[in-house]
């Protein structure tokens, strides 16, 4: 018959009041052994500065098994992987997924590098690439500026840089011209009609008040006939060239001729 005597160093599991070994796997050798060895054996978990049986030691929240698994700490809890990003990593502003790896930080929320993207066009941006802000949302420059940039009284394109403010309209500064002709304006001085901004020439062309004869504004004296308009100097005889008065006149093919030429030429 054998015979033996064991030293027992056991400790108390912090789940339950059994009895568990003081280390992971804690043997307790016999002092003497006449004929064989024996050996009893104890299956414990050290974690979180206390010891427990594998089966109580359990996500807080599922209550899975953590003996074999990875898992993280917080204010005394064990939590499996899931619940613990689920409840503790930052979430994404766009998905609302918690961000495991790389995290990016852009007004004043957190993103997947992937998911901070154009709000419009959905491209997304690079890691130093520069966006514009609208309403706590990211845009890139093009979009942007054709969605909320002025757009520019002549040619309608959005304005990015400087601007010429006239007319309740903003403008591209080489886009503020005479609406006619093209020409820039000298000193900064336009006429407007119907909102749009001319030179003094074209406007009076716009208005009805330019002389028939040399295109120049008329600001004095007008003489009106044949349905146009003249600088009293310039309203002459197609064939002899001396000014005419009015009813002094007669039309042929749309011209004016005094009276004794139209006699020669026409009578």
């Amino acid at each position: 018959m054998t015979s033996a005597q064991f030293c027992h160093i056991l400790t108390k599991c912090t789940r339950c009041p059994a009895l568990a070994g003081l280390q992971g796997w804690t043997v307790c050798m016999c002092v003497h052994v006449l004929y064989t060895y024996a050996k009893c054996v104890f299956q414990v978990i050290t974690a979180l500065g206390r010891t427990w049986h594998p089966h109580h030691f359990v996500c807080v929240i599922c209550k899975e098994e953590l003996a074999t698994k990875n898992f993280f700490e917080r204010e005394g809890q064990a939590y499996c992987e899931k619940d613990y990003h689920e409840r503790f990593a930052p979430k994404c502003a766009y998905c609302n997924g918690a961000i495991l790896e790389r995290c990016m930080t852009a007004l004043g929320k957190t993103w997947h590098p992937e998911h901070f993207i154009c709000a419009h066009c959905g491209n997304p941006f690079g890691p130093n690439e520069s966006f514009h802000e609208k309403e706590g949302r990211p845009y890139c420059h093009d979009d942007y500026y054709a969605l909320f940039a002025p757009k520019c009284g002549a040619c309608d394109r959005p304005i990015c840089d400087s601007f010429v403010s006239a007319l309740k309209k903003q403008w591209h500064p080489e886009c503020f011209n005479c609406m006619e002709c093209g020409e820039s304006f000298k000193g900064g001085n336009f006429f407007e009609h119907d909102m749009m901004p001319y030179c003094e020439k074209h406007y009076y062309n716009r208005q009805g008040a330019a002389c028939s004869q040399c295109k120049a504004p008329i600001s004095g004296r007008c003489i009106t006939a044949m349905g146009q308009k003249y600088h009293p100097e310039h309203f002459v005889c197609a064939f002899c060239m001396k000014q005419l008065s009015m009813g002094t006149f007669k039309e042929h093919g749309e011209r004016p001729y005094c009276m004794k030429c139209y006699g020669k030429l026409f009578v």
